[in-house]
């Protein structure tokens, strides 16, 4: 292993704990911009709340709402132009993680000149990587991306049907305000998704990162159990806050950069996924639920050892070697059943995507990342092939 770490983000984590956003935003600016998507903040209350906490700290709001479930980049342009002509010194993501992402991005798009795509890594010559942003909090009311603590935003153009990311340490949230309590009402299949969408973090770096990281290996494996555990709960009540939180939790844990710290592995599932959800503007996890153990049964015939623990680890699975793939491929198997008891979907007839498409799906996604050879980061690597076996057996 040889790698840095380092997470700067403040996490004030806890059941009633939003009425602490406003001492906490005020300590980096007095003007807001508010954040939020499809309106279900207000309707529940969670708006007001948050309105009520700023404005008691002194600090004045102005509104970016709207933000859509996959974050369009006119959006971002909307809210960083909201930015400029309310003067304000401070943006407040109270939502998912699309009003997550697209927040971060507003708060360095409201300080450039250009076109904010040139931000996102979408295949370009040469990146725009932005020198200042303003400052973030995030207000978590979905437990999935952990968004809340990392630098990372996912964006997509619409006009171009390109779904793609920014990764640079300037976009750390500064605070996160993490309260269960805003999850009470999340439907059960948002809920799932979000289970989904946090273990997939986790399998990502573990499947695709470097043999030597047993610590991180067992990081892995805890944050996935503990989900298992909880996330069913979560879903048959949603006003279990004890299991709200661990899922919560475990979604924060699952991509702050700790688990995968010295793995550097890569994210080929969640590539491919961009690229569907690009095209079809299908839920995130849904993409992550049908494609996940389709990529786990082609990655399991090259990196069957990994696989084997997983199934003896997660699933308490008898192995007769390190290299029994019966008994990897049946880990998988009790994976996938784990996904489908919870309500995801796990075949793309399911979200009524047929195969026309695969082919421009693996093309694409290599536009938007590929290594030396052309082929899709990973391990092992993939090729156009690769990728359409993953597509096919999965429909």
């Amino acid at each position: 292993m040889n790698f840095e770490f380092q997470n700067p983000t403040r996490i004030i984590f806890g059941a009633g704990n939003l009425s602490r956003l406003g001492e906490a935003a005020r300590e980096f600016g007095t003007r807001a911009l508010l954040v939020t998507g499809g309106g279900s903040v207000k309707r529940n209350g969670v708006f007001d709340r948050a309105v009520s906490s700023l404005k008691a700290a002194g600090i004045t709001v102005a509104e970016c709402e709207g933000i859509e479930p996959n974050p369009r980049i006119t959006s971002v342009a909307r809210g960083a132009a909201t930015v400029r002509k309310e003067k304000c010194d401070i943006i407040i993501a109270l939502g998912g993680g699309s009003v997550m992402d697209a927040s971060k991005v507003i708060s360095a798009a409201a300080l450039y000149d250009g076109d904010p795509w040139d931000m996102i890594n979408h295949g370009q010559d040469k990146v725009y990587v932005p020198k200042q942003a303003l400052p973030v909090i995030t207000v978590p009311t979905l437990a999935a991306t952990g968004s809340e603590t990392n630098c990372g935003a996912v964006i997509t153009n619409e006009d171009a049907k390109v779904k793609s990311f920014i990764q640079i340490p300037l976009l750390y949230p500064k605070v996160a305000v993490v309260d269960p309590e805003l999850t009470v009402t999340v439907p059960k299949d948002q809920t799932a998704y979000g289970v989904c969408d946090l273990i997939t973090h986790v399998t990502e770096a573990y499947f695709n990162g470097i043999d030597t990281t047993p610590v991180q290996d067992r990081f892995a494996e805890g944050v996935i159990l503990t989900a298992m555990q909880w996330g069913p709960k979560a879903i048959a009540d949603g006003s279990d806050i004890e299991a709200r939180a661990q899922v919560q939790w475990s979604a924060i844990v699952a991509l702050n950069g700790w688990v995968q710290a010295g793995t550097n592995g890569a994210y080929p599932v969640h590539m491919m996924e961009h690229t569907v959800s690009a095209y079809h503007d299908v839920t995130h996890a849904a993409g992550l639920s049908i494609i996940n153990p389709a990529w786990m049964r082609f990655a399991a015939k090259t990196n069957t050892g990994k696989f084997v623990q997983f199934a003896e680890r997660v699933f308490g699975l008898p192995a007769k070697s390190a290299d029994d793939l019966d008994c990897a491929l049946e880990g998988i198997d009790r994976f996938e059943a784990f996904l489908r008891s919870i309500g995801c979907p796990t075949r793309f007839s399911e979200l009524g995507i047929d195969g026309e498409l695969f082919e421009t799906y693996a093309r694409d996604t290599l536009k938007i990342v590929r290594d030396e050879n052309g082929n899709l980061p990973g391990r092992p690597p993939m090729s156009v092939e690769d990728m359409l076996g993953v597509f096919r057996s999965a429909l």
